[in-house]
């Protein structure tokens, strides 16, 4: 048996959220590490930016917002594919939800991989997921991009781009350019730990750089709180960024000497635990983006797979 409790078995504790109004027209759901939404109300309809878990969770987040508008939740859109963040599509339908958006490539990353990381998810997430019955199945976009597209809420241009891989190869950012506000999906987070095991870590640094240049003046993460000022935005981005490279360049040192997956992983947690170890879901993610960077190192461009099998031996491997 493990020593550790397996992926976030252990993390059964409430969260509060927060709901705050970054700017006229931008709000973001938050709670404390746990999957943020973003939420837009423009001037004949709002759109809800990564969904929560499962339908039963969606429902907080639409009482949030019925707080403040009765107008229709038209738009979904998915910053990127999995399960934590869009199985809650189908508790938005009754509130006259007419389109779910995501990049071409999240698309055929559902096609892939839904099912299993689906299954992944649930097995690694039992607080989120503890609904997990009223989940229908899997989110499947109804309009497909690429590279950006804008959709107009009356007159509030909302833009949606992809900048970069990063966090997977499907991530979109919504940017509203009238407002400065970005949402940035698991692209950055802010007291959080990315979690890596889709990632593409020679990448994201450089998409980093993307979003920095777009002068955001409140950003929106994909966990933690909600970032209010230009000081914040760059220590987010700062912060994410150290975090993926400081992994990555542990991961490679380790594979230079020919050490094997279980060392590097025992070398690489004890090199950032001191400086990332107070993160939300640190323990989590670790073992998962040690793997994956360590398979990025050995040529393996595009992420392998997460079953719930792999979730398992994997851990056992590593954390037994």
């Amino acid at each position: 048996m493990s020593t550790k409790q397996f992926a976030s078995h252990a993390d059964l504790e409430e969260k509060k959220v927060s709901f705050q109004q970054l700017s006229e027209h931008a709000y973001a759901y938050t709670a404390e590490g746990d999957p943020n939404t973003g939420i837009i109300i423009g001037d004949d309809a709002v759109m809800v930016i990564d969904t929560q878990a499962t339908p039963i969770m969606a429902q907080d987040v639409v009482r949030r917002i019925r707080e403040v508008t009765d107008k229709p939740i038209k738009y979904v859109v998915m910053s990127h594919y999995h399960a934590v963040r869009v199985l809650g599509a189908s508790g938005y339908v009754a509130e006259g939800l007419e389109h779910i958006i995501a990049s071409r490539d999240t698309y055929d990353l559902i096609v892939e991989r839904g099912d299993a990381d689906m299954k992944s998810e649930i097995g690694r997430f039992p607080r989120l997921f503890r609904n997990v019955e009223s989940v229908p199945g899997l989110t499947w976009p109804t309009i497909t991009f690429k590279g950006e597209m804008s959709i107009w809420l009356g007159k509030l241009e909302v833009k949606l781009m992809q900048v970069g891989r990063g966090h997977t190869k499907g991530d979109t950012i919504v940017w509203l350019p009238q407002e400065k506000v970005l949402f940035s999906g698991d692209l950055v987070e802010f007291g959080a730990t990315p979690y890596a095991g889709d990632a593409y870590y020679s990448d994201w640094p450089q998409t980093l750089s993307n979003l920095e240049a777009m002068k955001a003046e409140k950003l929106v993460p994909g966990r933690g709180a909600a970032l209010t000022t230009p000081e914040l935005v760059a220590a987010g981005l700062s912060e994410t960024r150290s975090f993926i490279s400081d992994l990555f360049t542990s991961v490679k040192a380790g594979q230079q000497q020919q050490h094997d997956l279980n060392t590097i992983y025992k070398n690489t947690y004890a090199a950032l635990k001191p400086k990332y170890g107070h993160w939300v879901i640190f323990d989590h993610c670790l073992p998962f983006d040690v793997t994956r960077a360590f398979d990025e190192a050995s040529g393996h461009v595009d992420p392998r797979v997460w079953t719930a099998e792999r979730d398992v031996e994997m851990w056992k491997s590593l954390e037994g």
